[in-house]
């Protein structure tokens, strides 16, 4: 499953992250369907194309800002130029204003909101000043990027219910297809169980229909969606577990784990004790985050 999560070694890590897209990386730009463990904020200030939630495709309005909470399914589809700030978090982040998780769920319901008048240069201040909290590093920084995420998702809450300036469009059958393959990835232990052919007749499709569908939407075949799934529920339990690297193999789907290795290391470039030993060196490294980098191999 491309289930992205905020790349989070210990407890003790601040979950949260902001810039640009440039600079959170290439998944923060995905064109391809895949959900999060974390809320995501963007607010888009240049581009052309769409961006895909849950099956509803939103023309981009730039400036405007995009609502994704945990679970939901979304890429960006076609888009050129794309230019603005991401925000990263995770639930723990809200715990300074619990009732900030109700403002998200809200503003997931319609999450593409193009800003009018005031309320454009309103938001680009206040997220130029968290970038510049969150580089300064400051003394009560985490104190202070609360408050200013508090006020921001205030600000936009307040913003009419009719401000969006343009509808979704239909979402085409073949992205549904797509998306619904995604989700399927997204059950809990469907890395270890799912195959390619599994899911096509899960969905009531064909095997190459479903190529042709995920190829079509993503650029990526099944088996790479797979596959990408695999190493990531892999990344999580190396890292966020004590289990053996046989144990990880078999939760992931590999009944042998020499050959679970042979493919760890080639779809991430380091095997996967090395992995396990790089994030446990970042338990004291900065008190910051970022989006698993991994993405999908031919």
């Amino acid at each position: 499953m491309p289930l992205h999560r905020l790349d989070v070694p210990a407890p003790q890590v601040l979950p949260f992250a902001i810039g640009s897209f440039d600079s959170i990386g290439p998944l923060s730009r995905a064109s391809f369907p895949h959900r999060h463990t974390f809320y995501e904020i963007a607010y888009v200030t240049h581009g052309t194309g769409s961006h895909v939630i849950d099956l509803r495709r939103w023309p981009l309005a730039p400036p405007h800002l995009c609502f994704i909470t945990p679970g939901q399914v979304h890429h960006w589809e076609r888009v050129t130029g794309l230019q603005g700030v991401v925000v990263l978090f995770e639930d723990a982040f809200l715990l300074a204003h619990p009732g900030d998780r109700d403002r998200l769920r809200r503003l997931g319901d319609s999450p593409s909101l193009p800003l009018a008048g005031r309320a454009a240069p309103r938001v680009d201040g206040l997220l130029t000043r968290m970038r510049e909290e969150y580089a300064e590093q400051q003394h009560d920084m985490v104190s202070v990027l609360q408050a200013y995420l508090h006020i921001l998702l205030a600000e936009a809450a307040r913003l009419p219910p009719g401000a969006a300036a343009t509808a979704p469009e239909p979402v085409s059958r073949t992205a549904a297809v797509s998306e619904d393959f995604v989700r399927l990835l997204a059950r809990p232990g469907a890395v270890a169980e799912l195959s390619v052919r599994t899911c096509a007749a899960e969905l009531g499709v064909s095997v190459g229909y479903l190529s042709a569908a995920v190829r079509e939407s993503t650029g990526r075949t099944p088996g790479q969606l797979i596959r990408h799934a695999q190493v990531l529920e892999a990344k999580r339990l190396l890292a966020g577990t004590a289990l053996t690297v046989g144990k990880v193999a078999r939760e992931v789907g590999f009944a042998d784990p020499a050959y679970f290795c042979r493919f760890f290391r080639r779809e991430t470039g380091a095997s996967p004790g090395e992995f396990r030993r790089r994030a446990d060196g970042n338990h004291h490294g900065p008190r910051t985050l970022s989006i698993d980098r991994g993405t999908p191999r031919p």
